[in-house]
Order: C-alpha cells, then structure tokens, then sequence
C-alpha cells in the first residue's frame, strides 16, 4: 500500500539549478493548520497562517524486513525519517535501541495485573532522548550546508547538541536558563562549544533564539528546536518505533510520556498511527496519557478544563526538563490524548521525588525528575480510575537521575556514619 501524507509535494528543481538536498522519503514541509505545502529546507512557520510545519513523506514501499536490516540505532528506521539512507554513516552519536525493562516489581508495587514496562532513554549517548532528535535534526543541517546546531534548551538538549557538534567537527551555540541544575550546566560547557546562560526562564530563551533567526551572524547556524523544529520533532517518532518493535511489532494498551513542549506525545502517536497505515503494525487501540509537573501544567489544566487552548504559565517546578510554560504542542498533546481516551495530569514536587526513589528501589533505574513525573502521573492517573491496572502500560523515561541529583540530595544519604568497626554494623542492621 501506499501512504502517502504529501499529496501536492513539490516540484522538483529546474535542471540548472544545484541539486535538492537528500531527504529520502521527505516530499516536503505542510503547515499542521491550513494544509499549505512548502519544499524542504530550514523553515518552521507557515507564512499564510503562522501555523507550525511538519515533514510530509511518501512512505510506499518501507517494510518491516528494510527496518529490521538496518542497524541496531534509529538509524534503523532512516526510511521513515526525512534523512538521506546514508545519513547513519556519517560522523554521530548513533543513539537509539534503547533498553525496554520489564518492570515487574514496580507493576507489583502499583497493583499491575498487566505487564509493566520502562522505555529507558536514559542509555542514549548524553544520557537523554534528545540525542534522538538531535541526531536527526543535525541529518538536516548537513544536508542544508549549516556549519552550527545551536538550540534553547532545559537542559538534555543542551547536552545532545553539544556533544553532537562536537562528535561532527561542527560548531555549537546552546543558550539555557543561567538556573539550570550543575550537572545539565557543568556537562554542556564540557564540550567546548559556546554555552550562553540567560536571565530568564526557557521562555524568555526559546524567544531569545527565535529573535536571532535571519541575524547575519546566525546565517549558516541551524537551531535545532527552531528553524530545524520540523526535522528534530520527526526524530521523537523513533521512541515510537522502538516500543513497537521491542514488543513484537505491538503497541501497548497505555502509554504515559512527559509534556514539555508536547512534541514527544504527538510523535509517539505519529509513530504508531504510521505503522498501523503501513501495515507493519496490526491496528490496535492504545490509550495515550500525558504527565506535567504541578508547577508546569497547562496542557494538564486545559485538559482538566475542557479546552483546546493552552494559557501559559510561569514554571516554578524541579522537573526543570519539563518547564516549558508556553508550549508549542500543546493544543495536538491535547488531540492525541482526547483522540486516544487517555488523559493529562499533573503531580507535585513531593510526588516527583517520592516516585524518582519507587522506580529506583523497585527495577534498579534512576530516572531523572521527568521520569518521577511519568511514575508519579501514572499513580495519580491509576487512583483516579483514568488508567487501567489491568492493560499494559510503557512508561518513559526521558533521562538519567545523575542529571537532577539535586532533587533527592536532601532526602536520601547514608543509613548510618560508623566507626571501621564489626560491632557497629551489627548496630545498625539489628530489627528495631
């Protein structure tokens, strides 16, 4: 069969023109509002309606047996992404093939009677899901002769692009929060690049880079969350992939994902929707839910309250990788939850913690605060009867605890503080 998404694709270039970029199956750029088509290249915003641009492709011919020839990488699944077939080979970080876990002792601790599992991306090459994204948003800036990946970022972004750059003799420019936690910071600016601390929240950065768009100074830098948004967002979708091959080619019944911008929900979903269309996967409903810390919710808040609107908020949350008050994807999170039966719902920072310690003690996984907010979401989300003990569920989790240490440094510490002494071991592991 034939899916194709782009049915007004561009036309290709006059024959004395230079040659267009490879993107393999991309056809072009469609504006997710009113339709409008563009060709490829560094564009993110439609210039009749001001709507946001996705990649469109002709995906005829992809089959289960060409992904899973590919390598043990999202490079796997290069046929389903606007990337040239060999964009795998060039100088990168390979991320993807990220551990599934069969968490059984966290599904015992919630009451699971279905299985229970943990998309692990804390095992990409910077510890984050970014890496993803990153990976094929720098397939892009190549094949557009960019020289810089630049982005705004919480933090995990920061890491992946740097160390990408880094990996691609490319230069970067990151630009952050200045409150970011130390380790985010700290392991950014250990890849050499130019990391630029702002007085302000990610909001005031995301504004800050987009006002630097056609600056003559940013002429060949491709910020990866702007100008390269609709490449970097597609690079979400391998998450996507990877749950369904991991499960034998199946979706779960449930799935909670963290909400920052939103994109990661919707390119999950995406993901899904294209295998099933594809034939690859069997068409099975699944349900999508989305997880906000408290201090950050407004896709949460327009859920609860019945809107299709987002209202920016001003984060004030540890799960500082989710702190995005204004988010770009909020209202299509909102489609594909509604569309799906899930829901979104939002946690406090005490939960956070307390569910950052469960995934640990349970299933020997230390998830960064995006990951407490997933597990925490997912309890709250189960004693309100919105998700089922009895489907199975994939929780995500975007990142490694050793990034966001500070929110359980206060909590946690040794048992006891001994002398070298045999005696007061005894002490301390006697019953009390």
């Amino acid at each position: 069969m034939t899916l194709l998404t782009d049915p007004a694709a561009p036309t290709a270039c006059p024959s004395d023109a230079a040659p267009a970029p490879d993107f393999g199956n991309a056809t072009g750029l469609v504006c997710r509002e009113c339709g409008a088509h563009y060709p490829l290249g560094a564009a993110y915003a439609c210039v009749e309606c001001f709507g946001p641009l996705e990649v469109s492709y002709d995906l005829s011919g992809v089959t289960r047996e060409q992904i899973e020839a590919g390598p043990a990488s999202l490079w796997r699944y290069a046929p389903l992404l606007p990337v040239a077939a060999y964009a795998g080979t060039e100088p990168n970080l390979q991320p993807g093939m990220t551990k599934l876990v069969r968490a059984d002792n966290l599904g015992a601790a919630l009451g699971m009677t279905a299985p229970l599992w943990i998309k692990d991306d804390s095992g990409n090459p910077t510890h984050s899901f970014k890496d993803r994204v990153v990976a094929v948003a720098q397939s892009a800036a190549r094949r557009l002769g960019l020289t810089t990946l630049a982005c705004a970022s919480t933090g995990n972004l920061a890491n992946a692009v740097a160390a990408a750059a880094a990996r691609a003799g490319m230069g970067s420019v990151v630009v952050i929060p200045s409150d970011l936690e130390a380790g985010k910071t700290v392991t950014t600016a250990t890849y050499d690049g130019t990391l630029l601390a702002v007085k302000g929240n990610y909001d005031d950065v995301n504004r800050l880079c987009s006002e630097l768009i056609g600056d003559p100074v940013t002429e060949t830098w491709g910020f990866v969350n702007v100008n390269l948004r609709p490449y970097y967002a597609e690079g979400s979708k391998t998450l996507g992939y990877e749950v369904a091959e991991q499960l034998g080619w199946r979706t779960p019944q449930q799935v909670v994902i963290p909400v920052a911008s939103g994109s990661l929900l919707t390119k999950v979903d995406k993901a899904w929707r294209e295998l099933t269309g594809l034939g690859i996967i069997a068409e099975s409903p699944y349900r999508v839910f989305g997880a906000q810390a408290d201090g950050c919710s407004p896709v949460a808040r327009a859920f609860a309250d019945g809107l299709d609107v987002i209202r920016p908020v001003k984060p004030d949350t540890i799960a500082k990788s989710l702190a995005i008050g204004n988010p770009a994807d909020g209202p299509y999170a909102l489609d594909a939850v509604r569309r799906t039966g899930g829901a979104v719902a939002s946690v406090s920072d005490a939960d956070i913690v307390a569910a950052i310690r469960l995934l640990a003690r349970s299933e020997g996984i230390f998830a960064e605060t995006a990951g407490g907010v997933t597990l925490a979401t997912f309890q709250r989300l189960l004693a309100t009867g919105q998700a089922s003990r009895d489907a199975e569920t994939v929780l995500l989790n975007t990142g490694d605890g050793l990034k966001t240490i500070d929110a359980v440094s206060g909590v946690v510490g040794p048992t006891a503080v001994i002398d070298p002494r045999v005696d007061q071991v005894h002490e301390v592991l006697a019953p009390r």
